[in-house]
């Protein structure tokens, strides 16, 4: 750990391997986002991708890149951003790693006001504030039964798994109440896709990332405290409860308007916090590393969506339901095998 001293008196702390960490993932989200821009029936080189964004390309290349593609990246960056986050919080303030948006029923929640919105016969931006709408009232509903002393520990995970199968089986029977082509679109939008997202998708994103994520980094020590346990939190000076609260209403936030913006993409907010902690190994909700970590695995999810099958684009939540599943899977065997070690 390094230590900067200000000549005011103030001292700012990092890890040099953290910072290795944040400046790869930043550095690997640029050139895949490169990537996936200058991609599709329309191949551009990232020369020409960066001279388009500075104002350089042709008339096409400019609506091609502003309109068509560049939308999807920055909804894909934000999203993966938006869900690393709301898993790194729950996780950390639950003590349990397997807390995220999609075990705990949020997800299911923004699904369940989507497909209302389906059935009814709304619009699209109907249809994203009926989402968000749902996966906010799904963290009341869970906080309502859980109770104030519930908001932590394993209740919260049991209560949230039930939710979740309830939610699961109303989002079925709607389902089945939707005419046939609302219910193919549904399904699409259920399985979480990025396909025809633009900037009514992507701007207010941007701006609950832009609100919340200096809010949640100014947290960071009383969430890492948290960690330790609420008496030891209580004896550091940090008021538990107001920020369990707080914290748990910032993720439940992030999580609803990720799903409002692609549909509700599995496992990304339960992978990206692990996959920040094993690469900076440093103990904490490593905020900013599971933001970047989230943000490159969706995109690069996006990439390998686009690409896997000649002819056919998947949606992004099949990918990612696949590596997550598999990530998992390794996870739980790694720790049987270290548990018999």
């Amino acid at each position: 750990m390094s230590v900067l001293r200000t000549p005011g008196g103030l001292s700012l702390r990092w890890r040099r391997r953290s910072t290795v960490v944040v400046t790869g993932c930043a550095l690997a989200a640029l050139l895949l986002g490169l990537t996936a821009v200058g991609g599709g029936d329309y191949p551009m080189s990232p020369a020409d991708v960066l001279r388009t964004l500075t104002g350089g390309g042709s008339p096409a290349e400019e609506f091609i890149v502003g309109e068509l593609r560049l939308p999807r990246l920055v909804t894909a960056l934000a999203v993966g951003a938006a869900l690393a986050l709301a898993g790194a919080v729950v996780q950390s303030l639950l003590r349990n790693p397997l807390g995220s948006p999609d075990v705990l029923g949020l997800t299911q929640g923004a699904a369940t006001g989507a497909l209302i919105v389906v059935v009814l016969g709304g619009g699209t931006l109907v249809l994203a504030g009926a989402a968000t709408a749902g996966g906010l009232a799904a963290g009341l509903l869970i906080a309502a039964v859980t109770g104030r002393r519930g908001l932590a520990g394993p209740r919260v995970v049991l209560v949230g798994i039930g939710v979740a199968a309830i939610l699961t089986g109303v989002n079925g029977w709607l389902l089945t109440r939707a005419q046939l082509m609302d219910a193919a679109r549904a399904v699409l939008w259920l399985t979480g896709s990025l396909d025809g997202r633009g900037w009514a998708q992507a701007l207010p994103l941007l701006g609950v990332l832009a609100v919340l994520t200096p809010v949640l980094l100014g947290y960071g020590r009383a969430l890492s405290m948290t960690e330790f346990g609420d008496e030891a939190a209580i004896a550091a000076g940090v008021p538990v409860r107001r920020v369990r609260r707080a914290l748990l209403g910032a993720a439940v936030l992030l999580a609803s308007v990720a799903a409002a913006a692609a549909g509700p993409v599995s496992f990304v907010a339960l992978t990206a916090p692990h996959l920040a902690r094993r690469l900076t190994r440093a103990p904490g909700p490593n905020l900013l590393a599971s933001a970047l970590v989230g943000a490159v695995l969706l995109v690069a999810a996006d990439l390998v969506a686009q690409r896997a099958v000649e002819g056919r684009h998947l949606p992004v939540g099949v990918v990612t339901g696949v590596l997550g599943g598999m990530y998992l899977v390794w996870l739980l065997a790694a720790q049987r095998r270290a548990g018999r070690s």
